[in-house]
């Protein structure tokens, strides 16, 4: 069984669009995309700098356009996976994939979303952290004593955590026993408390979108557990807001259900990077540009064939 995941923010780099733009009526449906999601996706997708897409507001549209561009690529190949499930943003592109939500209504969805998250960020300075090789036990107790909180567990020994900036520094200087914390460049602490104030934004948005029932498998970020319906995603989806990622738990329900490979949409990289550690041995193809295409196809085709 093959299973398509989508990544999250920060997979973005600049210029990343572009390839995609040579592709017969890719320029339209970007700029259809961006219309719904209330950015130039053109612009940002090709000229824009680090600094600018790395923004929430802009970081989050470009993300699950991304992937919905690889998705048109794909066509109904992509039909031929088992399962779909995506990390945190991705997980809008990975309804799309299972039916459901229409690319426009995700692009609005995520508009929305960044936006009331954006604003929540800047409310409170925060930032967020990648923690490696901790004890998840020793990990947990360390950050309630600094006031922090897990944002993604990830797996592979990676968790993400995420609060003050102060806090952080005070877990740099003295990190739990044989484990490295590395800062990353976010505007602020996702899938924490932090981001309560975007969630009841969120919902209305999402109270005022169509949705279908899942046509494949779609795992949800909150427990690893299959989605059951449409409105079950919509929940789940403005739950994730301020609740922590759960990764780790999707690969393990990838394993359960007998993953024999991963198609990583674009921009791709880091969940297979994951997957290399969480589900070691697995085979993995990355879309970043739609010279990966085929390569992507033939290990969709080999899980259908098996």
């Amino acid at each position: 069984m093959i299973v398509i995941v989508a990544p999250g923010q920060g997979s973005q780099k600049p210029g990343f669009l572009a390839p995609w733009l040579e592709l017969p009526g890719v320029p339209e449906r970007l700029g259809a995309l961006g219309e719904a999601a209330g950015i130039d996706l053109v612009e940002h997708g090709t000229v824009s700098d680090a600094d600018t897409i790395r923004d929430t507001l802009v970081a989050q549209p470009l993300i699950v356009a991304a992937g919905i561009l690889a998705l048109d690529a794909l066509g109904d190949r992509a039909r031929l996976a088992g399962g779909v499930a995506g990390h945190s943003v991705g997980e809008i592109t990975a309804a799309v994939a299972a039916g459901v939500l229409s690319a426009e209504d995700a692009m609005a969805l995520v508009g929305e979303r960044a936006r009331a998250m954006a604003d929540a960020a800047a409310a409170t300075p925060t930032g967020m952290a990648a923690v490696l090789g901790a004890d998840e036990a020793v990990l947990e107790a360390r950050l309630a004593e600094l006031g922090l909180e897990p944002a993604n567990y990830n797996g592979g020994g990676q968790i993400v955590v995420a609060g003050a900036v102060d806090a952080l520094a005070a877990l740099a200087e003295a990190p739990p026993e044989r484990a490295r914390v590395i800062p990353l460049q976010t505007a602020g602490a996702f899938h924490t408390g932090y981001m309560a104030p975007a969630v009841e934004r969120f919902r209305a948005a999402a109270a005022a979108t169509a949705t279908s029932d899942p046509t494949t498998t779609l795992w949800t970020n909150r427990d690893g557990s299959v989605v059951a319906s449409g409105a079950d995603f919509l929940e789940l989806i403005v739950g994730q807001v301020s609740s922590p990622v759960r990764w780790d738990r999707c690969m393990a329900a990838f394993q359960d259900a007998g993953v024999t490979g991963i198609v990583e949409l674009a921009p791709a990289g880091a969940l297979i990077g994951l997957a290399k550690r969480g589900l070691r041995g697995v085979p993995s193809v990355g879309i970043t540009t739609p010279d990966d295409l085929d390569a992507a196809v033939a290990l969709l085709e080999s899980g259908a064939a098996a």
